[in-house]
């Protein structure tokens, strides 16, 4: 890649040894390498490989990571169905560090589009609270989308400040994602255009000052014995290594377990780098002020809701209802009161009451299983009614009246409505299948 930028090669030429320096840059005449994480929400990672011929080896580093060189990922039905997040390979590397626990309360600091953060989810298998923060609005709405199509039921979403969060949450979360925004030296690779443009030692400094207040603000969130990541997906010493000598001098109170960084030279990804600390002494006491949400429903949302619930599910019962303007959620166990935060996605939504009459969203439909439903319209991959049905049409298909669960090949798609042999799409306008 000729056009990288000049002070952008000697930077990588004092980091690097010599002897590493044409294969470092070599590498950048290649194409950057592909990845595909399974979602064990959906099933086990045999039963989804054998439906996804598309997969290589797999990650060192990522259990459910493969390698792939299949285009257009985005169009298959099985990414519709939140099978698997497209990734790439070396972004996979820093959740692992975490080893998340079903039960814990987990912080994504910097979450959109939400590759690492439902990383994290999916190692909980729905249990405890994962928290996924993003302050750009738009970048927040396509996280939020992502983890509705992933069929995350225990993530809280919110489009907060760091700043704003370390004010409410007080050492209260047990592991902590630090993925800082970041120079993207590590990108000039995957994303050329767009990384080089923004490249500049002025925008580097710029980086690394504001990764300085995010690791702050994260450290008071943290719990002691509490475990926090922080990753770049840069080269650059003042965003990786430097970065982490400052936060230790800075705060006594953590220490480093381990860091590496990853070079496209030397293993098949991007640049990327991840540090693991640990919390060991106490900073501050948990904010007493943090209470957990109350669940509160009407009388007429709760009948509906149940009346619904008897007729789709075949025995599952939400016990965690909440109501607001009508609409229905099922909360997460022990989620806390969320009052002052903008918030876009707090569990499950389970659809809203109209006319006295519950209609289900298409969350229910993604955090479902279709074990769990009476009514299920069931497709293999390769039936041109999946199709048909991911670019909103009508289907005929011989199943009971009522709503009733669309899948590929066992996997929820979203919702219909039967009647008399013809299912009305209800899959949402927005995630259409296009042209």
């Amino acid at each position: 890649m000729s056009n990288l930028p000049q002070q952008f090669v000697l930077n990588m030429k004092k980091q690097l040894p010599e002897n590493e320096w044409e294969a470092f840059f070599a590498c950048y005449e290649n194409k950057p390498f592909k990845g595909v994480r399974l979602n064990p929400l959906k099933g086990g990672r045999d039963a989804l490989k054998s439906l996804l011929p598309f997969l290589g080896e797999q990650v060192a580093w990522e259990e459910n990571g493969f390698y792939t060189e299949e285009e257009k990922l985005g169009r298959h039905p099985l990414h519709f169905a939140g099978a698997f997040y497209s990734q790439e390979p070396s972004a996979m590397c820093a959740a692992p560090l975490l080893e998340v626990q079903a039960g814990e309360k987990v912080l994504d600091l910097c979450s959109a589009p939400g590759g690492k953060g439902t990383q994290l989810a999916c190692a909980m298998d729905g249990k405890g609270i994962v928290v996924l923060n993003e302050p750009i609005t738009s970048r927040a709405k396509i996280l939020s989308q992502n983890v509705e199509r992933m069929g995350i039921k225990n993530a809280v979403v919110l489009n907060e400040y760091p700043q704003a969060l370390a004010k409410k949450f007080v050492g209260y979360f047990d592991k902590i994602l630090v993925d800082a925004p970041c120079s993207g030296e590590g990108m000039f690779r995957k994303n050329a255009e767009e990384a080089l443009s923004e490249w500049s030692e002025e925008n580097v400094a710029m980086c690394a000052a504001r990764q300085k207040e995010i690791l702050d603000f994260a450290s008071v969130m943290l719990k002691e014995g509490g475990r926090l990541v922080y990753s770049t997906c840069t080269f650059a010493p003042a965003e990786d290594e430097g970065q982490v000598c400052d936060y230790l001098e800075n705060h006594p109170e953590m220490r480093l377990i381990t860091q590496e960084k990853l070079y496209p030279h030397k293993v098949d990804g991007e640049g990327h780098f991840a540090a693991l600390f640990e919390k060991i002494s106490r900073t501050g006491e948990w904010d007493t002020r943090l209470k957990y949400a109350k669940t509160s429903v009407t009388s007429n949302g709760e009948k509906a809701y149940r009346e619904f619930e008897r007729a789709f599910f075949k025995e599952r019962f939400a016990f965690r209802l909440y109501e607001h303007n009508g609409v229905l959620y099922e909360l997460p166990e022990g989620v806390f009161d969320w009052k002052g935060l903008q918030v876009l996605r707090v569990g499950v939504r389970l659809g809203e009451v109209k006319n006295g009459r519950f209609e289900p969203s298409h969350s229910l439909a993604t955090c479902a299983k279709s074990e769990e439903c009476k009514n299920v319209v069931n497709l293999p991959l390769g039936d041109g009614r999946v199709e048909r049905y991911l670019r909103g049409e009508t289907l005929e298909f011989d199943v009971q009246n009522g709503w009733c669960l669309v899948c590929v090949e066992g996997l929820p798609l979203g919702l219909g409505k039967a009647v008399n042999g013809t299912v009305k799409n209800h899959f949402p306008k927005a995630l259409r299948l296009m042209n």
